[in-house]
């Protein structure tokens, strides 16, 4: 029993490069397929697919809320340390600088940790940010379904307390006014220039 602790603090560092490998591995493809560089890569249809889950004000939202607006997803959960909040404030500051264009999109901020994040914990955390961001969550079967259709990686990883952390794809979807991938939707610029490359397509 003495060497349980030395065998976790081995193996979750392999853990944690494991999911670091696969979203590297997941954001490098659509990048090749959206810029050409794959011929053979799934087409946009293979992500996404039928889905149903609830937003933070208990509404449902399936696929068919895709239709007739851009919509950016990403997916997280409310625990999450620094990635997700970070995402969701750059996230908001995109939408600001949007202006009323920003009621013209969609942004979908989707549980990876059903268990916890509940309709009323994705509305509580959402509140701190732009209100045009939404949360979905859903039953464990559910959130299954879209992190599948996706192609999220998604793991649980047990902490020393018997809590846990959750290890997840940090890519960004972009999807079209039609409900179809278009290409890993790009942060780490200036509020002002995402706000611009989403406007294109409204």
């Amino acid at each position: 029993m003495k060497d349980q602790p030395t065998r976790a603090q081995a193996v979750r560092p392999l853990v944690i490069l494991a999911a670091f490998g696969a979203s590297l591995v997941v954001g490098l493809v659509l990048m090749l397929w959206a810029t050409g560089g794959l011929r053979n890569v799934a087409a946009p249809a293979a992500i996404g697919g039928p889905f149903q889950l609830t937003d933070q004000t208990g509404q449902t939202v399936t696929e068919a809320n895709l239709k007739g607006r851009p919509t950016v997803i990403f997916f997280g959960f409310t625990h999450c340390p620094d990635i997700c909040p970070t995402a969701l404030f750059e996230m908001s500051e995109v939408l600001r600088a949007m202006g009323k264009d920003a009621d013209r999109i969609n942004v979908w901020f989707v549980s990876v940790d059903p268990e916890r994040d509940t309709v009323a914990a994705m509305k509580d955390y959402l509140s701190s940010f732009d209100p045009h961001l939404k949360g979905l969550t859903g039953s464990p079967e559910a959130v299954a379904k879209v992190i599948s259709g996706y192609r999220v990686y998604a793991k649980k990883v047990p902490l020393k307390d018997g809590d846990y952390t959750m290890d997840h794809t940090a890519l960004i979807y972009l999807m079209d006014r039609d409900g179809k991938f278009v290409a890993p939707f790009n942060l780490k610029r200036t509020p002002e220039e995402a706000a611009a490359d989403l406007k294109r397509y409204l």
